[in-house]
């Protein structure tokens, strides 16, 4: 038999047929459906996705054209650059569940930084990028330049001397959007490693705090890359966890709406990969209709959410689209057939 050049695509479209699988089969064969009709698609990143090497797949689908945008914390900003640097220098604890006090105690001293079962080493990590990171800040406060907090990490990874890389340089994702100058947000980039250190240095004097520009500043700049990104067939939004990753961008919608007081399109397709239960005004947890209220979707945007592990599903997707872009007319026949198999026992009771 020979081999399947979309076995990861076929494996979803026979196996996925419900519950949680459903969900992701469904959402997956409509990001296909967006983004091969032209569509473009923005992901907001929260959580530890970096850490956990979401790179592998997130970078090649970036450099294939299936990313078009993204809104990333600070900390997955900085820890695709030091699993870039340092990736050599990781250890990992899979007994984790276990640990004691005492236990994470002796992590701390060896200067590792637990994230689950990984560790990002602090010499090797931190202390090396802040090496390079902050005299470019002190050279941005000389010349009295302003930059957004990414465009900074973007100047020092496309600078890196490949003598410097550890990880694989193609499975970095800050290297991938910093080459393909892809638009990026960084909501509350203060709370991260390098925010901390960039506090310290406003606070020795030796930076001004007015060299990385606000999140308001953020905002503000991304009214035009949403009117520029949602042109032609529209822009979706592809979210993994919650807070304030996916809060900040999606929220676009209704300011340019009610706050500039003008014409826009919604976001054209929705998919949230979460954990988080549905509880207590959780935005995490909360389910997309919940946003039409908010005018952040509408009734008739394709909607999906993934009750499920982002660092198991978001690279099972990834894979499967990457596979789809190599090989369309396949990958169109399959869900073809594998949406006639599952319209004959659909039933609609509204």
């Amino acid at each position: 038999m020979p081999q399947s050049s979309l076995p990861i695509l076929e494996f979803v479209a026979r196996n996925y047929k419900n519950f949680n699988a459903r969900s992701t089969r469904d959402a997956l064969f409509a990001y296909w459906d967006h983004v091969q009709s032209g569509g473009r698609m923005y992901w907001a990143v929260a959580g530890a996705m970096s850490s956990a090497q979401l790179g592998i797949t997130l970078a090649p689908a970036i450099r294939a054209g299936l990313v078009h945008g993204l809104s990333v914390t600070g900390a997955n900003l900085e820890e695709s650059l030091f699993r870039l640097v340092a990736h050599h220098s990781y250890k990992d604890f899979p007994d984790y569940r276990y640990f004691t006090k005492r236990d994470d105690t002796k992590i701390l001293k060896q200067r590792m930084r637990r994230v689950t079962d990984t560790s990002i080493p602090e010499d090797e990590a931190f202390r090396s990028v802040e090496k390079i990171l902050v005299p470019m800040w002190k050279r941005a406060t000389e010349k009295g330049e302003r930059r957004f907090w990414h465009e900074y990490f973007y100047e020092l990874v496309l600078s890196l001397p490949k003598s410097k890389f550890e990880g694989n340089p193609d499975e970095c994702w800050l290297l991938a959007a910093a080459k393909a100058n892809l638009p990026i947000v960084v909501p509350g980039h203060e709370d991260s490693t390098f925010g901390n250190i960039f506090a310290s240095h406003v606070k020795f004097n030796d930076c001004s705090a007015s060299i990385v520009k606000s999140g308001i500043e953020y905002m503000a700049a991304f009214y035009d890359d949403y009117r520029a990104l949602s042109k032609g067939k529209g822009i979706g939004f592809f979210q993994i966890g919650g807070g304030i990753a996916g809060d900040f961008p999606i929220c676009v919608v209704p300011s340019i709406k009610y706050d500039l007081g003008e014409k826009v399109r919604p976001w054209a397709y929705f998919c949230q990969i979460s954990d988080s239960t549905t509880s207590y005004g959780s935005y995490s947890g909360a389910t997309p209709n919940e946003k039409i209220t908010w005018d952040k979707l509408t009734e008739d945007t394709p909607m999906f959410v993934v009750e499920s592990d982002a660092t198991i599903v978001a690279p099972m997707m990834l894979t499967a689209l990457l596979e789809a872009k190599a090989n369309p007319k396949a990958a169109d026949a399959i869900i073809k057939a594998s949406r006639a198999e599952t319209r004959k026992s659909v039933v609609k009771v509204r």
